[in-house]
């Protein structure tokens, strides 16, 4: 059994509009804009972080803003709705500011014994917030977003899978225990988590295979300490019979990927070096950065790229 997975390190989904997507998570959320970068493997989109103050690893909700794809067809094999976790009581307060920033698919509910509201993003992508009264972790207020409502990070995410036993056996492997299951749902925890240490599976047998695009999630990360963690995780994998990628270099991570059985892609990435790493964390998220090969075109970049506030 794997010991270096600390909990989620970001979730990485995929939107239309840039603007509205900007827009949604530093006006609606209150998260602040961690960095503006480019798609590695299309430098004439944006990769947009958005976190806490630092981009601390397990608040950070990252998107690829496609100005011409397609919706997102839900279904199986994907990560169906992302948590965020908010202080105890401060779920009325949220759900005001979201009827008046007239957002889709309101609804409160209670799951494993939290009180959450459920809503919908710009491109139909499922969120929920959770209150969660231990959660210690140090809050981004922007927006106009109170100290004692702010969004601490990530609790965790929910899959929604046609058999959820070979991705639990995975997630046993990688440290989380089964804790209980309500409603069809088994829960997992990574006790000594980061706090974005939870995930639910949920088991759609006859439920049509879900189909990326505007709203879908494309990864899910977990976060390990250092690269030194993180290539014992990979040959643990490799040995295990997983198909894992070699380390990549994503500026402000290392990374590797796999293929899950149930069909969602996982991805392991490093706390180091961060955000902070050509950026004062003072000014995240301001200036556009770009990978070191794509300077060359920055001209051409900036050009392309509509403008964000």
């Amino acid at each position: 059994m794997l010991k270096q997975i600390r909990g989620l390190h970001h979730v990485t989904s995929m939107a239309g509009n840039a603007g509205e997507n900007n827009d949604f998570f530093t006006r609606t959320l209150g998260l602040r804009r961690v960095k503006k970068t480019v798609n590695f493997d299309a430098p004439d989109v944006y990769h947009l972080y958005y976190g806490d103050e630092a981009g601390t690893p397990g608040s950070v909700m990252t998107y690829f803003p496609f100005p011409d794809i397609a919706p997102g067809k839900p279904g199986t094999g994907e990560v169906g709705e992302t948590d965020f976790a908010i202080p105890e009581g401060a779920l009325s307060w949220w759900r005001d500011r979201l009827v008046a920033d007239g957002i889709a698919g309101l609804e409160e509910d209670e799951a494993f014994g939290a009180k959450r509201l459920r809503f919908r993003g710009p491109d139909g992508e499922g969120f929920a917030l959770v209150e969660a009264p231990d959660d210690a972790r140090p809050q981004w207020t922007g927006a106009g977003v109170p100290d004692d409502g702010a969004i601490r990070g990530f609790s965790g995410a929910r899959m929604r899978l046609r058999d959820i036993g070979p991705t639990a056996e995975l997630l046993r492997f990688m440290g989380y225990e089964e804790t209980e299951t309500r409603d069809g749902i088994v829960r997992f925890v990574l006790p000594g988590g980061n706090g974005a240490d939870t995930i639910d599976l949920e088991a759609l047998p006859s439920a049509p295979a879900a189909r990326q695009g505007a709203g879908s999630v494309h990864h899910i990360a977990y976060a390990v300490e250092d690269r030194a963690a993180q290539l014992d995780v990979r040959k643990a994998l490799l040995d295990t019979g997983y198909q894992v990628t070699p380390v990549i270099d994503r500026d402000y991570f290392w990374a590797i990927y796999f293929r899950t059985p149930g069909g969602v892609l996982f991805e392991v990435a490093t706390n180091e070096p961060g955000f902070d790493r050509d950026e004062d964390t003072a000014h995240l998220g301001e200036a556009l950065k770009l990978p070191t090969r794509y300077e060359p075109l920055r001209a051409k970049i900036e050009a392309h790229l509509p403008p964000l506030d």
